[in-house]
């Protein structure tokens, strides 16, 4: 038997041990982590495994399936409809997220000056990122429609046209309307986000490069682009999958049309799989996505790994 003051000495360093980790700050941050980590187990990574799975079964609506391995992606493969929606897909995403980042990145440098009205200002850019994308579909849907267009009206009224212009009709001007669409929406989130980190950047910098003689380029080249480069990469990367992914806006204006012009990976899928109810085939095309999605998060990883000079340490 095992005297008291012994299972004291056991005792100790196992309290020791547990204070020390307890005290740790990555097992800290492991325990903040968990409860989020659970969230996402539970609400993505089980829906993704499932429709990872149904890719690969002839599973319908009412009907059970059986694995089927390859066979949907052979389908797939062969399937004009999904390269058209692989190709607006990227175009769509592309052509958008360089441009909301663009004039984000110039409307964030505005804002990040001295102005009257700044904050009232800030509030008014951050509207169309708050109304609901249904709302602004809709909108969107009546400044593009054929005869009652707001756009239409005043080119005629300037003897520009002549005749009414049919945005959501004609392919390449669908494209371009839900586009601009998209871009309308998504500029207040760049902007903001890119002016949080612009107050970040120590106005001390900024005097130095000025007593030292240096240009506005080349404080921006030289200051400013490379201590936002890690918020540049998590927002394009964010920028990126909400563009790659975007549903509502492509639905509510377009349905996908016209004859397919403006459907996206996204809404071909759920055109697939809900209204045509081939939940296999549907699965597959949003599998299709993964690899793309994949790659944008590895922009904003390798973007991420930038921020060490910041903090004196030197990159991998």
């Amino acid at each position: 038997m095992a005297t008291i003051a012994e299972r004291e000495e056991v005792a100790a360093p196992a309290a020791w041990h547990w204070t020390r980790v307890r005290n740790n700050r990555n097992f800290l941050g492991f325990w903040f982590m968990l409860p989020a980590a659970a969230f996402l187990l539970l609400f993505l990574t089980y829906p993704l495994g499932l429709g990872i799975w149904l890719s690969f079964t002839d599973t319908r609506i009412g009907r059970d399936g059986v694995f089927i391995g390859l066979e949907n992606f052979v389908w797939l493969a062969d399937d004009p409809v999904f390269w058209l929606s692989v190709f607006n897909t990227f175009l769509y995403t592309i052509v958008a997220s360089v441009i909301k980042f663009a004039l984000g990145f110039y409307l964030a440098i505005l804002l990040n000056n001295h102005m009257p009205f700044k904050a009232f200002i800030r509030a008014i850019v951050l509207l169309p990122f708050i109304v609901p994308t249904v709302l602004s579909a809709i909108a969107f849907w009546w400044i593009y429609d054929t005869q009652f267009s707001i756009i239409s009206w005043s080119l005629t009224k300037l003897g520009l046209i002549t005749e009414n212009i049919n945005f959501l009709g004609e392919p390449n001007n669908a494209r371009a309307s839900v586009i601009f669409a998209n871009i309308w929406r998504g500029i207040p989130f760049v902007a903001i986000t890119l002016l949080a980190g612009l107050q970040t950047i120590p106005a001390s910098l900024y005097e130095a490069a000025t007593i030292d003689g240096a240009s506005r380029w080349q404080m921006f080249r030289h200051i400013t682009y490379p201590m936002l480069t890690p918020i540049i990469a998590v927002v394009m990367t964010f920028s990126v999958l909400f563009t790659f992914t975007d549903f509502q806006l492509i639905y509510a204006m377009t349905r996908g049309g016209p004859i397919n012009a403006t459907h996206l990976m996204a809404t071909l899928s759920f055109q697939r799989a809900i209204l045509g109810g081939n939940l296999g085939e549907g699965a597959a095309i949003s599998t299709a996505m993964i690899p793309f999605l994949l790659g944008a998060i590895m922009f904003s990883w390798f973007g991420l790994q930038k921020r060490k000079w910041q903090q004196g340490e030197a990159d991998d």
